[in-house]
């Protein structure tokens, strides 16, 4: 009998409701201190743009809307998958991962979707607001067409970032707590917060804005949605290097995990 993958979700989510109903002083702080790093966002933002007219092509509003991108794809990130990915280590280490690997149901959903953290879903609404301000400023008016396909960009960036979380926090089986990989993810993705029209004009940006937009394209998760959805001009084909890299990034990263447990020790082992 085949698991209904759905209502597994559904009850994953209802136990992380409980446990942070549980603990609401931490669900509190949560919020508090994601609240506070958002305005913290805003107020640096506007203090350049209080200097500059734009950033590249980037009025103050259509930055608004690029950052607002971001923030909904990392707070995804944040809610579903991170909490799964950093503790897959201690799955490792407890031998926990045995029990994981004895049930009948997808080993790789199992780990990916077990605990979420729902206090970062006060991001979404954050960016969702910022969003709705942004293009309420910039006046422009788009489709539901574009709108649509804006959401299938975000869903873009969302599969593309836990693909390579995934594929990072596989090689735990390797290194035991790899902390250290956990870092770089941050080193890496903290490239995609600026536009990728910003990476240019010197040898070093150009390296980097080719390596994060054809090879580990980063810069295109974010940028292509926004863009998309301002109307803004698009170098040929970028519209399609993001979902393709997003696809080759979650086939890579299954046969990366299952590689992986391949060579996996159960603890009783």
């Amino acid at each position: 009998m085949r698991p209904n993958y759905w209502r597994v979700w559904v009850t994953f989510f209802r136990n992380s409701l409980v446990r942070e109903m549980t603990f609401r002083s931490n669900f509190i702080i949560t919020l508090l201190t994601r609240a506070f790093w958002f305005v913290a966002q805003l107020t640096l933002f506007e203090i350049i743009y209080r200097n500059v007219s734009s950033i590249q092509d980037w009025s103050r509003e259509e930055y608004f809307t690029f950052m607002a991108t971001g923030m909904l794809i990392n707070a995804i990130v944040e809610t579903f998958f991170m909490p799964n990915c950093a503790n897959f280590s201690e799955l490792i280490r407890t031998g926990n991962l045995d029990f994981a690997l004895l049930k009948p149901i997808d080993t790789q959903f199992l780990v990916s979707f077990e605990k979420m953290d729902l206090a970062m879903l006060n991001q979404v609404l954050l960016a969702g607001a910022l969003l709705t301000y942004s293009l309420a400023s910039v006046g422009h008016s788009f489709s539901a067409v574009q709108a649509v396909v804006y959401v299938m960009y975000l869903a873009v960036g969302v599969a593309f970032f836990y693909s390579l979380m995934i594929a990072l926090a596989s090689t735990s089986i390797w290194f035991g707590r790899n902390q250290g990989l956990y870092d770089f993810w941050f080193y890496i993705t903290i490239f995609a917060r600026y536009p990728q029209s910003i990476y240019g004009g010197s040898p070093a940006g150009d390296v980097l804005r080719f390596a994060f937009s054809y090879i580990v394209p980063i810069l295109l998760v974010v940028t292509v949605p926004a863009r998309q959805l301002l109307d803004k001009a698009l170098e040929p084909g970028l519209l399609l290097i993001a979902p393709v890299a997003a696809i080759t990034g979650l086939m890579l990263s299954r046969a990366v995990f299952f590689w992986s447990l391949r060579s996996y020790r159960s603890a009783s082992s």
